[in-house]
């Protein structure tokens, strides 16, 4: 029987914490679990992502309520990814934010990548029943724009491809804070199924120009502190380059998947083994890299089946 994924045997509950990180903003954490934002404006509140489900932004939406009465007015989407997006419907938020690229990657492949999802990771998609259907936007953008919750300016900006071709970051300038979502980790394995290696770099060095005195990154804890920000920004370049330069190594010399999946592992386990989702990334992280590296630009749809029969082939 071929093994199981990783993901598919981590069933244990995660801590959550609701740090502040500047003046009304707030990172919701959980030891790795995918991370969401807070920002609280004048008379209204922005969330930055939307956890999987219902039942899990209901979370959220509890953290909130011990900070804020005022109602959620706009919901913000770094990426289509079902873990990210697909418990929408509980903020009832009027306007539901994602760039022009990642609404047409819901068009492309959010079906699949939802199916994909859920069967990798069960544990995050607690309460799925619960789940109206695949999220969409209100509004999209091509590059950037800004949104005023009163007096309180909020810049969305895509500055290049990372860990999706449609990533965006949320900053805001009176406190010089950012979220990232996942094109910056901290302790947590990158997931580059869907990502862009020789891109991520340039645009870690975009969020790197900005600054910022605190990051709510897209998981692992809140990083308060130009230190721990450039270290978290450092460790995700060093993750993602660390990935790809084998790969790239291998499909050079016209190498398997296989070969490539066992330099990684000889490479990379030593130094990133006790990060969290390490185990279940891994393996759809090399499978993306040996397609770029042979020149493959638009990541391929994962789903379901082809989720199997990677997964058989690194086995054989």
């Amino acid at each position: 029987m071929t093994k199981k994924f990783a993901s598919q045997n981590d069933l244990t509950e995660k801590k959550i914490s609701f740090t502040e990180i500047g003046d009304g903003l707030f990172a919701f954490t959980a030891e790795g679990d995918p991370n969401s934002g807070v920002i609280i404006g004048d008379e209204s509140v922005m969330v930055v992502e939307a956890q999987a489900t219902p039942l899990l932004a209901r979370k959220v939406v509890s953290e909130i309520r011990k900070v804020t009465d005022k109602p959620i007015s706009h919901l913000v989407l770094t990426h289509y990814h079902a873990v990210r997006v697909l418990g929408a419907s509980t903020y009832r938020a009027k306007e539901i934010i994602m760039s022009d690229t990642a609404r047409s990657m819901v068009v492309e492949r959010g079906q699949e990548d939802w199916d994909s999802e859920f069967q990798r990771f069960p544990r995050l998609f607690q309460g799925h029943e619960e789940i109206p259907g695949l999220t969409w936007p209100t509004t999209t953008f091509r590059q950037s724009m800004t949104v005023y919750l009163g007096n309180r300016k909020i810049d969305l900006v895509h500055l290049g491809r990372a860990h999706t071709a449609g990533d965006i970051v949320i900053h805001v300038p009176d406190e010089n804070v950012m979220f990232t979502g996942d094109i910056v980790e901290y302790k947590s394995a990158c997931y580059c199924g869907d990502g862009h290696f020789s891109d991520w770099g340039k645009t870690l060095d975009q969020i790197k120009n900005y600054k910022v005195t605190a990051i709510a990154p897209g998981r692992g804890d809140a990083l308060i502190g130009n230190s721990l920000v450039n270290e978290a920004i450092e460790c995700t370049r060093d993750f993602v380059q660390s990935t790809y330069n084998p790969v790239a190594s291998v499909a050079a010399k016209n190498g398997s998947l296989k070969d490539a999946w066992d330099l990684v592992r000889e490479r990379c386990d030593k130094k990133f083994s006790d990060y969290a989702i390490y185990e279940h990334c891994l393996p759809f992280n090399v499978s993306r890299a040996f397609d770029e590296a042979r020149g493959i630009d638009h990541p391929r749809i994962w789903t379901d089946k082809r989720d199997l029969d990677m997964w058989d082939e690194l086995q054989s």
